[in-house]
């Protein structure tokens, strides 16, 4: 209660921070990791003035050219040929830009999806009246093969290079993505804002359980110590950098 407290009335923010979205190439089809935010974010009604964190704690700008469907296309890619799109979890910041993959399989994990649904799901935060009417989310089918410290997986490539793994604790049911290799790239989402709180095992205000979060972000650390890793969660404005050198999170 004292994170939840201090995240809605400290009156110190942070400088603007990026909303990171992530584009695999795979010889499989393009697989994008979450779907980033929409510029009607700001639009008057878009988000539920009665909600707290709506009003307090969170402030966006997004412009139209800044939305995923627009940024593809910059990099000669049309969303339209994006075959699958990975949700991390299904906070506005990362899924407000759904309606730019009406062609694409979208995953999510099945208790995110139940938990950020209805009006309970609003009252979580969550924006689910704004998800497009057509979508029917594909849900995770996890599978009883370990990767590293995590007991489950899927397989999103047949090659099994592209996996995703439960990463509970900004919401129970986050998940992240992992592109295998010599050195893996650890797509994040919120497992941690930056690199540097899940050095230092800070947790969240809004994470409903620090001992999970905290439990997430030390098998992630402790992993490290047998295989190369580079950490990317969707807010950290160093995140390209560490991707471009091949900046390794180390234990």
């Amino acid at each position: 209660m004292a994170s939840l407290r201090h995240m809605l009335f400290d009156s110190d923010w942070t400088e603007w921070l990026p909303i990171y979205a992530w584009l695999i190439e795979h010889e499989e089809g393009a697989i994008v990791v979450d779907a980033g935010e929409t510029s009607r974010v700001n639009d008057r009604g878009y988000r539920p003035r009665w909600h707290p964190f709506n009003r307090m704690a969170v402030q966006f700008r997004v412009r139209p050219e800044d939305e995923i469907g627009p940024q593809l296309k910059l990099r000669g890619i049309a969303a339209a040929d994006v075959r699958q799109v990975v949700m991390t979890h299904l906070h506005t910041d990362h899924a407000g830009g759904l309606a730019h993959f009406p062609k694409s399989k979208i995953w999510v994990n099945q208790p995110e999806y139940e938990s950020a649904s209805g009006f309970f799901g609003k009252v979580l935060g969550y924006l689910p009246h704004r998800w497009p009417r057509w979508w029917k989310p594909a849900f995770l089918p996890w599978e009883q093969e370990p990767w590293g410290p995590f007991a489950t997986s899927y397989r999103l490539t047949r090659l099994g290079d592209v996996l995703a793994v439960p990463t509970p604790g900004h919401t129970p049911g986050h998940v992240a993505v992992v592109v295998r290799g010599d050195v893996n790239i650890f797509i994040a989402g919120d497992v941690s804002y930056n690199e540097r709180l899940l050095r230092a095992g800070k947790v969240d205000g809004v994470s409903p359980d620090q001992a999970v979060s905290l439990a997430t972000g030390k098998s992630i650390v402790d992993f490290t110590k047998r295989e190369k890793l580079v950490y990317l969660p969707s807010h950290d404005p160093d995140a390209p950098r560490r991707l471009a050198e091949r900046s390794l999170l180390i234990s």
